[in-house]
C-alpha cells in the first residue's frame, strides 16, 4: 500500500455516544475516509478485535452505555460508585484484547492513567509538580476511614482530597477539611441511599457527621483510594478556578478555565467555564510555565496521542501543580485551539485527526525506508 494512501479509521467506542459522532464528523470533514466503529460491548463479549496494519485505531471512553457499564462494573446500577476496581481490571483486559492496527494510545499508559496512585508517582519521578501524597505509587495503604485520619495527622494535612484510585469524572471524590477542635466537613457528589449504598449525583453535598464520612470511605476503600494534599487555588469572580489543558502530540493545544463555588470544578457538577483571557492576564509571565508543565506531564505518556491535564494554579499565580492526567479529557465542545498553538482555530477532534494522520504517515515512511534498506522490521 502506498504511504500516501488515506488511512482507514477505526473508533472503538459506544456508537451512540457524542464523542464518537464528533470525532467521525471531524475525520470526514478533513478528507474522504473509511471509518468504522467497533462497539465496546462487542469487544467485551467477543474477547477482543483484530485490526489491519493500515487502520488507525482510536479508543473512546466506554462510558454512558448501560450494557457496557454492566459488563465492566458488574452492576446494573450505572450511578453506583462502588465497583471501580472491577471496572479498571476489565477495561484493561479489553484494551489488551485489541490486536494490530496503528494505535493512538498505549495499554501500559492506560494502566497508569487510570490508577491515580501510579500516575502521581510517574509524574513525580519525572519532576512534574504535583500535590504531596502519602499514597503515591502505592506507598501507604488506605483500608478505611481510620487510615485516612491517621495519614492526615501523620502528614500534617488538615485538608485533603480522597479519590478513588480508578475513578473518573469526580466519582467518589471527597474534599475533606478538619479543624483543630475535631470538626469535619466533606464535600462530594456521593449520595448515601437509605440502604447505605453510594451513588453519584449531579448535586454536590457536604457531610459534617463523621459517621457518614467514615461510611463513604469505608465502602470505597476496597476499590483502592488515593490521598493528596488539598492545594488552595486561585479564584475568578469569587469562584475557585483551575484549568483543563488538552495536549495533542506533545503540544498544549486547547485550554478551558473551570470555576466553581465548591472544591469540585467539574463542569457536570455545576462548574462553569471561566474567562481564559482574564486567567492568562492574571497568570502573566507564568502562563508559559503553566503550559510547559502540562506538556511535561503529557510527555510521561509518549505513546498516547492526546491527554487532558488538570492544572491547579496555586494562590499567588507563581506555582502550578498537576492534579490529574486524563486519557479521555478532550470532550470540550465548541472550544477552539489556543491562538499561539499548533491547533489555532481547530476543535480538539479536528486537531487530533491532523496529528494522528501525520504520525501515521511518518511511521509508514519510516517503515518504508527500513524495508528498502533491508533492515528487519
Amino acid at each position: 500500500m502506498s504511504v500516501s494512501t488515506p488511512p482507514r479509521w477505526v473508533i472503538v467506542g459506544n456508537g451512540e455516544n457524542r464523542r464518537v459522532g464528533m470525532f467521525t464528523d471531524a475525520a470526514r470533514a478533513m478528507a474522504p475516509a473509511e471509518i468504522r466503529v467497533v462497539e465496546w460491548r462487542d469487544v467485551l463479549s467477543e474477547g477482543g478485535c483484530d485490526f489491519r496494519d493500515d487502520e488507525i485505531v482510536r479508543l473512546e471512553s466506554p462510558g454512558e452505555n448501560l450494557e457496557v457499564d454492566r459488563l465492566l462494573r458488574g452492576s446494573s446500577e450505572p450511578t453506583r460508585v462502588e465497583g471501580s476496581a472491577r471496572w479498571y481490571a476489565r477495561f484493561l483486559d479489553a484494551a489488551r484484547s485489541l490486536r494490530g492496527g496503528f494505535r493512538l494510545d498505549d495499554t501500559d499508559d492506560l494502566a497508569v492513567l487510570f490508577d491515580k496512585r501510579r500516575c502521581h508517582a510517574r509524574l513525580s519521578r519525572a519532576g512534574v509538580p504535583v500535590p504531596s501524597s502519602p499514597t503515591s505509587g502505592g506507598g501507604a495503604s488506605v483500608r478505611g476511614w481510620a487510615d485516612v485520619r491517621s495519614l492526615m495527622r501523620a502528614a500534617e494535612m488538615p485538608r485533603v482530597f480522597v479519590k478513588l484510585a480508578h475513578g473518573s469524572s469526580a466519582s467518589g471524590v471527597l474534599a475533606i477539611e478538619s479543624t483543630r477542635d475535631g470538626r469535619l466537613r466533606a464535600t462530594t457528589s456521593v449520595e448515601i441511599t437509605p440502604e447505605g449504598h453510594l451513588h453519584n449525583s449531579l448535586r454536590v453535598r457536604r457531610y459534617t457527621a463523621e459517621r457518614e464520612i467514615a461510611h463513604i470511605v469505608d465502602r470505597l476503600a476496597p476499590d483502592g483510594l488515593h490521598m493528596e494534599r488539598w492545594i488552595p487555588k486561585v479564584s475568578q469572580g469569587g469562584r475557585s478556578a483551575d484549568l483543563r489543558v488538552v495536549v495533542i502530540g506533545g503540544r498544549a493545544t486547547h485550554s478551558v478555565v473551570r470555576t466553581s463555588r465548591t472544591p469540585l470544578t467539574n463542569l457536570h457538577l455545576g462548574g462553569a467555564r471561566g474567562d481564559l483571557a482574564d486567567f492568562r492576564a492574571a497568570a502573566g509571565e507564568h502562563w508559559v510555565t503553566a503550559l510547559s508543565i502540562c506538556e511535561q506531564a503529557a510527555a510521561c505518556f509518549p505513546a498516547t496521542l492526546c491527554v487532558g491535564v488538570d492544572l491547579l494554579p496555586v494562590v499567588g499565580w507563581r506555582r502550578f501543580m498537576v492534579a490529574e492526567v486524563n486519557a479521555f479529557g478532550d470532550l470540550l465542545p465548541g472550544l477552539s485551539g489556543l491562538p499561539e498553538g499548533p491547533a489555532a482555530g481547530l476543535d480538539t477532534y479536528t486537531a487530533q485527526v491532523i496529528a494522528a494522520t501525520t504520525r501515521y504517515h511518518l511511521a509508514r515512511q519510516s517503515d518504508s525506508r527500513e524495508t528498502r534498506e533491508g533492515v528487519p522490521l
